[in-house]
């Protein structure tokens, strides 16, 4: 069965319509990003990285709750009760929002209590770290789980009704309240005291609340819209048997969380126990490999969640399977090519963003994690792509079950890292085990939807990949030969700001028009659709 037979919105129309409100969500969330290494720095102190690590639970539970484990969950139940239930599942969506509330009150709760053993959890202990500030930061930014909680279920209530764009534009609220908070801060006099560290100290208070804050705006941004979709929320307590249900698969989110834990539990202990600044230049390269993926990967899957999860809950496998198949063959179009150019590039990137401020020191490092993990991009949204699948079958197990096997890569590698590498070059080891870890997560999906559904169309995808991973190759080479010609001709090369953005635009544009034109000449179909979304978001960009 075809896409177009199916009676259903574009979903390239869907995607499309969102790309614009996750390009400029990305965009703000990196500028917000970059200028808080800009005043602070990536390793002068323990400031930057006591702030990453303190955001570390919330982050983690975004990606899951956003990125999205449990909006994967919730989306397919909706669906199904939306269109099983004689009132079109309002009472089940006003039962799921009660628990799913009071559940994240109390988690907060909890969290915010057990604050002092984030540091115990996150943090090595030596001298690199700072303990005390990571509580403090902790204590101010652990209630944002709530919040976090609170805007992925209006997300997913709003996704079912197939209302995407508010969801996509409310991070951007969320980044400009961040970019004022940072402003705030860069004005105030003094600096945030590491030796004692004092709660009280207002450049702390200013940072810590109003990244909190910039939350609690994002999820009340989708009230209205929620309203406006003709939803009006409700308590009603007491129990459906389907909530049961949701009650299982949240016990293997629950699992997937934990799971999620171990592996950075280890990464940031052995970011936070060698040179100063590897976890937040881990979490700057992850940021930014991953970029493309939250601005093409993100919105097609958003489109795609409702679409896989009627046809699942109608029993249309073959139209899963196409769903599948488009979603893997059009990830591939769009985010190889990009992966390809930022291993190539990763230096010119990292120097071209940090070349001012107090993180320029930062740039090599930063340019090599991301030349170490960008293989990882193409894996990272297939691995995504198939666990929405397992979701749309209310098979949140099998996702759980995957992650653990990719845990089980990770960590080995991490800690070989720390006894192998030099203390500078450890977190490129770390940046490495994150791709190696979706890659074997994109391998191991696969094998594992064969034996569900038996044939899923891979041939045809295989032959797309082939074709594109040439593509990708030779646009890479045309990259690379700029940067050479850069690192001879411009003074500094590119690890100054003119051979840096000369190597990104010349490199990245060529770079681009010779992967694309070498999917031309190979005829990948799925080319002209890839390249219809991206100029229309070049149109509505400019």
């Amino acid at each position: 069965m075809t896409m177009t037979a199916r009676n259903e919105p574009s979903l390239a129309k869907a995607s499309g319509s969102m790309a614009i409100a996750t390009l400029t969500s990305r965009i703000t969330g990196f500028l917000s990003k970059f200028l808080l290494a800009y005043v602070i720095g990536l390793s002068a102190g323990a400031v930057n990285d006591s702030y990453t690590v303190a955001n570390t639970v919330p982050n983690i539970l975004y990606e899951l709750l956003l990125g999205g484990v449990l909006t994967s969950v919730v989306v397919p139940l909706l669906v199904r009760a939306k269109h099983e239930d004689a009132d079109e599942g309002e009472e089940y969506t006003h039962r799921l929002l009660t628990v799913s509330f009071t559940l994240l009150t109390a988690l907060t709760v909890v969290a915010v209590l057990c604050a002092p053993l984030v540091p115990k959890l996150f943090v090595s202990g030596t001298d690199t770290s700072n303990p005390a500030l990571v509580t403090a930061f902790a204590y101010l930014l652990l209630p944002e789980i709530i919040f976090y909680g609170l805007f992925a279920m209006f997300g997913a209530i709003l996704n079912s009704r197939t209302v995407f764009g508010p969801p996509a534009w409310a991070p951007v609220i969320n980044n400009l309240v961040l970019l004022v908070t940072i402003g705030v801060y860069y004005v105030l006099p003094g600096e945030i005291s590491t030796n004692p560290v004092e709660m009280g100290n207002v450049k702390l208070l200013v940072l810590g609340i109003g990244t909190t804050l910039g939350i609690v705006a994002q999820a009340a941004m989708l009230v209205p819209p929620l309203l406006r979709s003709g939803y009006r929320p409700r308590w009603r307590w007491g129990w459906d048997p389907r909530l049961t249900e949701f009650g299982g698969l949240a016990a293997w989110v629950v699992g997937y969380v934990v799971v999620s834990q171990v592996g950075y539990v280890t990464i940031t202990r052995v970011a936070t126990g060698h040179a100063t600044g590897g976890i937040s230049i881990y979490t700057y390269s992850w940021l930014l490999v991953q970029m493309p993926y939250g601005v093409l990967g993100v919105s097609l899957l958003t489109a795609i969640m409702p679409r896989m999860s009627k046809a699942a809950a109608q029993r249309d496998i073959p139209a899963l399977i196409e769903d599948l198949s488009l979603g893997s063959r059009m990830s591939a179009v769009m985010l190889a090519p990009i992966s390809a150019l930022m291993t190539v590039l990763g230096p010119a990137i990292a120097a071209g963003l940090l070349v001012f401020g107090k993180a320029g020191a930062d740039s090599g490092r930063l340019g090599l994690a991301i030349t170490a993990s960008a293989f990882g991009l193409l894996p990272y949204g297939l691995t995504m792509l198939q666990m929405r699948v397992f979701y749309a079958m209310k098979d949140a197990r099998t996702p759980t079950l995957i992650n653990m096997i990719m845990i089980a890569v990770k960590v080995p590698i991490c800690v070989a890292a720390a006894y192998l590498l030099p203390s500078q070059m450890v977190v490129f080891g770390l940046t490495f085990s994150d791709a190696i870890s979706f890659t074997v997560g994109t391998v191991v999906g696969e094998l594992w939807l064969r034996k569900r559904f038996g044939r899923i169309g891979s041939r045809r995808v295989a032959r797309t990949y082939v074709k594109v991973a040439v593509s990708a190759v030779w646009g890479a080479a045309a990259a690379l030969v700029i940067e050479l010609g850069v690192a001879k001709f411009v003074p500094g090369g590119v690890h100054g700001a003119a051979g840096a953005w000369i190597s990104l635009l010349l490199g990245g544009i060529l770079g681009l028009l010779a992967a694309f034109g070498m999917m031309a000449l190979l005829r990948v179909h799925e080319l002209r659709p890839a390249l219809d979304k991206i100029t229309s978001l070049v149109r509505r960009s400019a």
